[in-house]
Order: structure tokens, then C-alpha cells, then sequence
């Protein structure tokens, strides 16, 4: 039986406190907090999704580096690397707008940690590929329009 929203939020609930009174470490208290968050995986918009991620809104940045294909042969398998110049990046998340489910993938970086991941994403069909870059608890965004010719989600 999967766990529903209102047992994670129990569960954050008790970790919180155990962080608070000393039992559980800050570090092992997110991990567990961030640990799944279905909500934000099971948004349609990325308005949505950075509501659901914590955040209130979002802004343009030239400080994150994206490398997706411009024609994605197989939807499959699409590579997305993503860098961030931004200090104090904290997470990065993989959006892909006309999936299912918006949110793709999440990173959490621990501090002191070179802001960059790599991964390959299904995309159902072309759309943005979106870069979410949470720094300093603001989050910053970039996209890029991928092309698919042979569809991975259902395709």
C-alpha cells in the first residue's frame, strides 16, 4: 500500500520534531522530508509544480546552463545536462511541459557540491525541457524546446 499525502505529512511532522528535540540530525530530517513529494510529481503546469517544490514564483536566468538535444530521435531516451552558475544552489529539478506529469526528475546538492547533474528524461512528445534552480530558497528557471521524433511516454 503506496503512503498518501496525509501520512507524509505525519511523517514530516515527526521528523520535524525529532530534528528539533536533537534525535535526528538536520541533514537526515530533509532527506526524509524530501524523500517524496507527490504532489509536486503529479502537477500539469510549472506554476503548479513551483508551488507544490515550496516555492511562490520564478524567475529567467542567464546563470543556468542547459544541454538537450534540438531533435531528440527516440523520446526514450533524451539527455539533459543542466550547470548552474548561481550561488548557493541547493537543488535542481527537470521539467518536461507536455509529459503526463510535469516534473521529470529532482536533485538535492549538498553544499559545497559543483552545481551540475546529467541524466536522460522520456519525453511523450516535442515540448520545453525546463531547468528549475533552487538557490537561496528563490528558484530560477531556463528551457529549451526539444523535438521528439519517436515518443517514450506511452508512444
Amino acid at each position: 500500500m503506496r503512503p498518501g499525502r496525509r501520512e507524509f505529512v505525519k511523517l514530516s511532522g515527526v521528523f520535524a520534531t525529532l530534528a528539533a528535540i536533537g534525535l535526528l540530525g538536520e541533514d537526515e530530517a530533509r532527506a526524509q522530508q524530501l524523500a517524496w513529494n507527490k504532489a509536486a510529481f503529479e502537477t500539469k503546469n510549472l506554476a503548479d509544480t513551483i508551488k507544490a517544490l515550496g516555492g511562490s514564483g520564478v524567475a529567467e536566468s542567464k546563470d543556468i546552463a542547459m544541454t538537450v538535444p534540438d531533435i531528440a530521435e527516440n523520446g526514450a531516451v533524451v539527455p539533459v545536462a543542466v550547470a548552474s552558475a548561481i550561488p548557493g544552489t541547493q537543488t535542481i529539478y527537470i521539467l518536461v511541459e507536455k509529459n503526463p506529469n510535469m516534473l521529470a526528475a529532482a536533485f538535492t546538492l549538498p553544499p559545497g557540491t559543483e552545481p551540475g547533474i546529467a541524466t536522460r528524461v522520456k519525453m511523450a512528445q516535442t515540448s520545453n525541457v525546463v531547468a528549475v534552480v533552487k538557490a537561496n530558497n528563490q528558484f530560477f528557471v531556463a528551457s529549451k524546446e526539444v523535438k521528439v521524433t519517436l515518443g517514450g511516454c506511452g508512444g
